[in-house]
Order: C-alpha cells, then sequence, then structure tokens
C-alpha cells in the first residue's frame, strides 16, 4: 500500500508542480552551504531578494537580515595580444618582422559577496507540498505514548519547536525532541518516525564492524516508511502525508532506497508493534 501510494503520488499533477517549483531553487556549493548553515542553521530553501519575488511570488520580509553567501562575478577586459596562426599554432609575423598583435576580449574569474533568504523570512505565494497536515485525535492517546516512550531506546521529550519540525533524534544527546502543541495523529507519527532514527541510525553506539553509514536519503525513507507502516497497523491514519514525505526524500519514481530497504523498514516496524502492544497492556 504505502509502495502505491508513492508510485500514485509520482504520476499525480501535484508532483509535477513541485518539482517544477522546486527545481527553480539554485544548487548551492558544498561551502555556500556550509556558510548558511553557519547563518541560519533552520534555513531550509534559500533564494535571492528578487528570485523570491520574481520565481515564487513571494517577497523578504521587512527587517529581515540577509544569508551572506559568495557568488561568481566574472568580468571582461580588452587586452593586446599576440596573433596566434591557427594552422601552425605560432605568432604570425608582420612585414617588419615584428610579431602583429589583435585587441582580445578575455573574462577574468571573480568573487562577490551576495544575501540569500530563507523561505521563512518570506511571505507571499505557498509553495506546493506533499506532505498533508496531519489531524485528528488517537484512540487511548495517553496511553499509546507512554507505550511508545518505553519502546523508544532513547528517552522522548516534548519542547517548543519551528512549524516545520515535528522532532528530531539527537545521536549527541541520544533523546528524541518533538514539537509541543501538535495533532495526536502528527505527534504519534513523529515520535515513530524518531524512534525509528534512534534504532537504525544510532551510529555512535553501533560497533565499528556494523557501524555503516546511510545517506540522509536512506534513513528518512526508512524512518517515515516505519512510522507508516506502525500507524497503519494500530489504524491511525497517516497515508497522505507519508506517501508525500517519502516521495520527497525519493530521488525518482524507482525508489531505490524504499526498495533495498524493504527488509529493514518491516522488521523494525515489526519490532516496534511487538513492543508497543506489550508496554501498552502493561499500562
Amino acid at each position: 500500500r504505502l509502495e502505491q501510494g508513492i508510485a500514485e503520488l509520482f504520476d499525480s499533477e501535484r508532483y509535477k508542480e513541485y518539482l517544477k517549483v522546486m527545481s527553480k531553487f539554485h544548487n548551492y556549493s558544498f561551502r555556500n552551504t556550509v556558510l548558511i548553515a553557519m547563518q541560519k542553521p533552520d534555513a531550509s530553501l534559500v533564494a535571492g531578494f528578487s528570485a523570491w519575488k520574481n520565481n515564487f511570488e513571494r517577497n523578504v520580509m521587512k527587517g529581515q537580515k540577509g544569508i551572506k553567501i559568495i557568488a561568481p562575478s566574472p568580468y571582461k577586459i580588452k587586452q593586446e595580444m599576440q596573433k596566434i596562426d591557427p594552422h601552425t599554432q605560432k605568432p604570425v609575423i608582420g612585414k617588419d618582422g615584428k610579431p602583429v598583435t589583435e585587441e582580445k576580449e578575455i573574462t577574468i574569474p571573480a568573487y562577490k559577496v551576495v544575501s540569500v533568504f530563507d523561505v521563512s523570512q518570506t511571505a507571499g505565494k505557498p509553495l506546493p507540498q506533499l506532505a498533508a497536515d496531519l489531524s485528528g485525535n488517537v484512540q487511548q492517546y495517553e496511553v499509546f505514548m507512554e507505550a511508545l516512550r518505553r519502546s523508544s531506546p532513547v528517552p522522548v521529550e516534548f519542547k517548543p519547536l519551528s512549524a516545520d519540525m515535528d522532532g528530531y533524534f539527537s545521536p549527541k544527546f541520544q533523546s528524541i525532541t518533538l514539537r509541543e502543541g501538535m495533532s495526536e495523529v502528527q505527534t504519534v507519527s513523529a515520535a515513530v518516525h524518531e524512534i525509528a532514527h534512534a534504532k537504525l541510525h544510532n551510529y555512535g553506539l553501533q560497533q565499528a564492524a556494523e557501524r555503516k553509514a546511510k545517506s540522509r536519503n536512506t534513513e528518512e525513507v526508512e524512518a517515515e516508511s516505519i512510522s507508516f507502516m506502525v500507524c497503519a497497523y494500530f489504524g491511525i491514519e497517516t497515508g497522505a502525508n507519508s506517501f508525500g514525505y517519502v516521495a520527497t526524500w525519493s530521488k525518482n519514481a524507482e525508489l531505490p532506497e524504499f526498495r533495498a530497504s524493504l527488509d529493514t523498514i518491516s522488521k523494525t516496524a515489526n519490532g516496534i508493534i511487538t513492543d508497543v502492544e506489550k508496554h501498552f497492556a502493561e499500562v
């Protein structure tokens, strides 16, 4: 069902619109990515002042501070150069016995500092999203969350987080943080997602022999697929949200990360389901 849902989304107009808009964002170099992260760690989508206005119909809000990055700014100069014979590749000699010169325009590579802004610093036309808003309640929510807490390999806490972040697993502090104030369905979905990360992608705790870091894409596809399966088992509907989330992290409609991870996904989901049922009965 997960695979079918994602495949249908890939074929939909919604996904095409999403790709069309996302393709307008510039691909920044590694060094510029580091500069962006140093100045605004929570930045997710960045563009220049004019690009926001012209490409996305959004305006940078008043008083927002730009993120400084380095941009190419080549310039041309005219220079007298020796004329080269195209056949012999040697300088052309004039009647006076001296090399003939000609004026050529050459490009000098140069760089300058420019400002870009994150989507959170802009307002205007909404960007297309693949993940749906998760609303709704979960039966015996308090008991279910306690069962999830007991199934988690690390402590789970609630804190105020930005609206675009449901939660995160911190390998450094060995803890899961969830955004307070979400709906019950969204909270459960996020909790399972982060528990999956804590179980599968906790490289700090693994022995060197079994430590094999996966790509961020693979990690996110695994965590959200597990969240979908666990929630579906307990009758908690996250379908559209999970399909959109997995599609966002998948490079193409073949879903290589998803297929390669199917065994890991099903084993981990089954493990969490078994733990939750046991702890639910205890609570």
